[in-house]
C-alpha cells in the first residue's frame, strides 16, 4: 500500500469509507513522525472513531456482505447463496473459490487497510505528547484490539499471512507470511499487552468500544485455537466472574441493545437506522437476492426451540419457502433497541464449555451448554463422555450463534470437523480449510508465495 501515516490519518479523521486513493499515493519518506496528529485526546480518539466506521460497513466484523457472518455463514452450512456472481459471493458459498476471486480480494485489501489504520493510530499514540499516560493507553488498548481481532480472523481464512506492526511502505510490500502458529502467538503478546493497557471500564455506557474483557475474549479464542485449555478456561471465568456481565434470561431481550450480556457491539450510523444485518438480510415479498438460511440448518432446531420461531422467519414467495434470519428485527426509521453484536456472553458460556469438556470435566460444563437451551425453552442435556458433550457443544452452538461472526465455520475448524461439510457441500475438500490468496497480492510481492496448497 502507497501511503503515510499522515494520509491514513486523514482518511479516518474525515470518516471515509473506502479511501481507495490511498494507494495511489507515492511516498517521499517512510518514516514520517505523527506526533504532530495526535496533539490532544480529541484527535486521537476522532481517529479510532474513522477506524470504528471502516469496521461498521466493510470489514470481516460487519453485518452485511462484507462480514464472516455472511461469507463464513454461507461457505459453511448455515446460509444459501443468490447472489449471481460466479467469481465472488457464489464461488465462496459453493467452495469453488480460486485466486482471482474479487471478493477475497476485496476482503484481503479492506483488512490490511484497517490494520495499517490501527497501526498507524498506535504509532501516533505513542509518539504523541499532548497525550495523557491514561489516554495514550486506552487508545492503543483499543487499537490493537482492533487490529488482534482482524488478524485472527486472516488467521482463521488464510493460514500463514503476513503480521506486521509497522506503517512503513518498502517493509510492508514486501512481506513474508508468518506461520499460522506464530500469528497466534503475536496475537497472545499483543493481547496481553492491550490487557495490560484497557480497563474494565468502558468509554461508552452502550458498549462500542472494546474494553479489557474484549481483549480477553479475543484472547479466549487464541487460547482455543492453540487448544491451550486450561488457560481459556481461566481467561473466560475471569470474563464470567465480572460484575459487569450478567446472562440474559430472555430470548426476546438477546439483541437489545442495553443488554448486560454483550460485551461488544456496533453503533449504526445514524440514529434510527437499522442495524447491517436487519437490512442486508431483509427479503419479504420477493425471492432473496444475498442470502437465506439453508434448509440443513433450519432441520437443526429441536421441536419447540423458541430460536426457531423467534429468531426465524419464514417466506413463501410463488409456493417457495425461504428461510430469513430475523435475529434483528428493526428497519431503518424504527430501529431505536438494536445495535450490531459483535461478543455477547453466550458464546464465553460455550467456549468455557467446550474448553472443559476438552478437559474431560464433562459436569463441570454442563451449567454452560445448559444456559441457553434453557432459555431456548429445550430441556437441559447431560451428555455420558468428552465426545458427546463435544457434539452437544457444536450443535448448541449452531443454533444459538448463526450468522454471528462465522462462529460455525471457526468452531468445525478448530475440532478438526470441517470434513462434516461434504454431507452437504458437494464440492467440499480438504484443502479448503483456508482460502487461496489473492492472485494480484501474489504478483505485487512475490515474496508471499507459494500459494495455499491445491488452489
Amino acid at each position: 500500500m502507497k501511503t503515510t501515516i499522515k494520509l491514513l490519518l486523514t482518511c479516518l479523521l474525515l470518516g471515509t469509507a473506502s479511501c481507495e486513493e490511498m494507494v495511489e499515493v507515492d511516498m517521499s519518506n517512510n518514516q514520517l513522525g505523527t506526533q504532530q496528529v495526535f496533539a490532544d485526546a480529541q484527535t486521537a480518539y476522532a481517529a479510532l472513531s474513522g477506524l470504528y466506521s471502516d469496521l461498521r460497513t466493510q470489514s470481516l466484523l460487519s453485518g452485511n456482505n462484507f462480514g464472516t457472518g455472511a461469507l463464513l455463514g454461507s461457505y459453511a452450512d448455515e446460509l444459501d447463496c443468490y447472489f449471481n456472481d460466479l467469481n465472488g459471493y457464489e464461488a465462496i458459498a459453493s467452495n469453488t473459490q480460486l485466486p482471482t476471486n474479487s471478493v477475497i480480494q476485496t476482503v484481503w485489501n479492506n483488512t490490511y487497510r484497517q490494520i495499517y489504520a490501527a497501526n498507524a493510530i498506535i504509532a501516533g499514540a505513542e509518539n504523541a505528547v499532548g497525550l495523557s499516560q491514561a489516554d495514550r493507553d486506552q487508545v492503543i488498548g483499543e487499537a490493537l484490539t482492533v487490529r488482534s481481532m482482524l488478524y485472527f480472523n486472516l488467521q482463521q481464512l488464510f493460514g500463514a499471512v503476513p503480521y506486521t506492526r509497522s506503517t512503513d511502505y518498502e517493509l510492508n510490500r514486501s512481506l513474508t507470511k508468518t506461520a499460522s502458529a506464530a500469528v497466534l502467538s503475536n496475537l497472545e503478546a499483543d493481547l496481553s499487552h492491550a490487557i495490560g493497557l484497557l480497563t474494565d471500564a468502558y468509554r461508552d455506557a452502550s458498549r462500542i468500544y472494546p474494553n479489557r474483557k474484549v481483549a480477553e475474549v479475543v484472547l479466549l479464542k487464541v487460547y482455543m485455537s492453540q487448544q491451550r485449555y486450561s488457560e481459556a478456561e481461566q481467561v473466560a471465568l475471569q470474563i464470567l466472574q465480572s460484575p459487569d456481565y450478567q446472562f440474559q434470561p430472555d430470548i426476546n431481550q438477546v439483541f437489545n441493545y442495553t443488554g448486560s450480556h454483550i460485551l461488544w457491539q456496533i453503533k449504526p450510523q445514524y440514529t434510527g437506522d437499522s442495524t447491517q444485518e436487519a437490512s442486508f438480510y431483509y427479503f419479504d415479498n420477493a425471492p432473496p437476492s444475498a442470502y437465506a438460511l439453508s434448509e440443513n440448518l433450519i432441520a437443526a432446531f429441536e421441536p419447540g426451540d423458541l430460536r426457531r420461531s423467534l429468531w426465524v422467519a419464514d417466506v413463501t414467495v410463488g409456493g417457495q419457502q425461504y428461510y430469513r434470519p430475523f435475529k434483528y428485527k428493526n428497519l431503518s426509521g424504527s430501529n431505536t433497541t438494536e445495535y450490531s453484536v459483535v461478543f455477547r456472553l453466550e458464546e464465553v458460556y460455550l467456549l468455557l464449555a467446550e474448553a472443559l469438556a476438552m478437559q474431560n470435566r464433562v459436569s463441570d460444563a454442563l451449567p454452560y451448554l445448559n444456559a441457553t437451551r434453557l432459555r431456548a425453552g429445550l430441556t437441559a442435556l447431560e451428555p455420558a463422555n468428552p465426545t458427546a458433550l463435544l457434539d452437544a457443544i457444536l450443535q448448541e452452538k449452531r443454533c444459538e450463534f448463526f450468522t454471528e461472526q462465522g462462529i460455525r465455520f471457526t468452531d468445525l475448524k478448530r475440532n478438526g470437523r470441517l470434513g462434516q461439510l461434504s454431507m452437504v457441500k458437494p464440492n467440499w475438500e480438504p484443502h479448503k480449510s483456508v482460502w487461496p490468496y489473492p492472485q494480484n497480492e501474489l504478483l505485487l510481492n512475490p515474496n508471499l508465495a507459494p500459494q495455499n496448497e491445491n488452489y
